[in-house]
């Protein structure tokens, strides 16, 4: 009899482990298709930019500047740690505000064709960069929570999980815009 109690026992403690490890590897590898997900929006938006670029430069030829920044970010947007593509992907969104900004100065650039469908398609993938941001975040916190929880906490400490990074913007982002007419 004591022998069936130790049994089950020992029984309970690898199912709980067995169950605790496949848990912790199902949440990393959510957190790893969650950032995939970014990733391919991040693709998206690459792959828009020259086109967007080139039109603008027809219309806009002496706001080099403004261009080369917005190239030189996409370029930078293609490499790096999850963090270092993030902030890449920061100054885009500001490099491409300015294009915006920019096509205020040109009202034949606001009414070309090949401009407006490139800008509903970069205002549609900047809607999926924000989900996938969103949901990346959620996953990174539900793998986090299940990590350091107790008592599975033990176990991702023996097999090695690391905590994941919530993705962060920058402070200068955090400021509410000034608003004067």
């Amino acid at each position: 009899m004591t022998l069936i109690i130790v049994i089950a026992v020992i029984a309970i403690i690898v199912i709980f482990f067995i169950v605790s490890y496949n848990g912790l590897v199902k949440y990393r590898n959510w957190v790893q298709e969650s950032f995939s997900q970014i990733d391919v929006q991040l693709k998206r938006r690459h792959d828009l930019i020259p086109n967007l670029v080139e039109t603008v430069k027809g219309y806009a030829k002496h706001e080099k500047e403004t261009l080369s920044q917005v190239i030189e970010a996409r370029n930078r947007l293609v490499s790096g740690t999850p963090q270092q593509r993030i902030e890449a992907d920061n100054q885009i969104e500001g490099a491409l505000r300015s294009i915006f900004a920019l096509a205020e100065s040109y009202p034949d650039l606001k009414a070309n064709q090949n401009f407006l469908s490139l800008q509903e398609e970069l205002a549609t993938t900047e809607n999926k960069v924000a989900y996938s941001r969103q949901l990346y975040n959620k996953t990174v916190k539900d793998y986090n929570i299940k990590r350091e929880s107790f008592p599975t906490n033990l176990i991702a400490g023996l097999f090695g999980f690391k905590r994941e990074e919530l993705l962060t913007i920058p402070e200068t982002d955090r400021e509410v815009p000034k608003v004067t007419f």
